[in-house]
């Protein structure tokens, strides 16, 4: 009987420490988890950055008007528009939504 029982417990050992369906599919579940939560959180963070933008395209109108002129290079009449390009606005340009969809992918 005894000989039965300890064939049983070596074999459950195996199963939980050794088996692909044991603690290592718990530890890589557990980075997955990890790897999820802080992809989660970046999301979220975009998603709070694009509702402020959003409140403030609807509520201000120097803000639609930023927008036009930095993005779509509109000027208002008789205004002189000169455009300059260095590496800080290259960067300005690509904007809070390339950030955000760079990042879920």
């Amino acid at each position: 009987m005894i000989p039965i029982l300890l064939l049983l417990l070596g074999w459950l050992q195996y199963e939980v420490w050794l088996s692909p369906k044991g603690i290592p599919q718990l530890w890589e579940m557990d980075r997955e988890i990890a790897r999820q939560s802080k992809l989660n959180r970046e999301l979220e963070q975009c998603n709070s950055q694009l509702r402020a933008e959003v409140v403030d395209l609807k509520n201000g109108r120097d803000a639609l008007e930023e927008r036009a002129r930095s993005e779509l290079g509109m000027v208002m009449q008789n205004e002189i528009f000169f455009d300059t390009i260095n590496e800080d606005s290259i960067s300005r340009s690509s904007g809070i939504n390339s950030r955000c969809v760079e990042t879920s992918r």
